[in-house]
């Protein structure tokens, strides 16, 4: 169950980005989804670099290359919002769009490059309007614990909650 905490954070979060010009709630949710994912991206990234080092081995299937470091979440959040929002929309956004073309096939009957998830994504649009709207969501985002395995089904439960009462 979702804590009153994480509750009035998330609808911090769902205000500022209502206020900030994204009023359809799907579209709320939708661009919440990418902007976790990516978070998520970075922290199993950082896991894998830390079991790396345990062992002395080298990273096994890493996400990020060196020249894609900057599109990891724990570097794009500390830069201004002009440059967090560039970074996001110009080079983050299409990078999460690839990821299903680059040698991770979906298996089955689909063709290499046209996975599951890049069939998914083909169509996903970054609608975040401004650079102050992004960077307030990323600041939000990155104060809410997710560490639980649970608390990323409840989040998700509760917006959808909140769909529902949205008509």
């Amino acid at each position: 169950m979702i804590t009153g905490e994480i509750r009035s954070k998330v609808d911090r979060i769902w205000d500022t980005m209502w206020s900030g010009g994204i009023s359809n709630p799907l579209s709320v949710i939708e661009q919440l989804t990418y902007l976790l994912f990516i978070k998520r991206l970075d922290e199993l990234q950082t896991l894998r670099e830390r079991k790396a080092a345990r062992t002395g081995k080298p990273i096994e299937e890493p996400i990020f290359g060196p020249e894609q470091d900057r599109l990891r979440w724990s570097r794009f959040k500390e830069t201004a919002p002009e440059q967090l929002f560039t970074t996001v929309k110009d080079q983050v956004f299409p990078f999460i769009k690839t990821l299903g073309s680059l040698g991770h096939s979906g298996g089955g009957t689909e063709a290499e490059g046209d996975s599951t998830y890049s069939h998914h994504m083909r169509d996903a649009l970054f609608m975040m309007p401004t650079p102050r709207v992004l960077a307030n969501v990323v600041d939000q985002l990155d104060g809410i614990d997710m560490a639980d395995r649970d608390t990323k089904g409840d989040l998700y439960e509760y917006m959808l909650g909140k769909i529902a009462s949205a008509g």
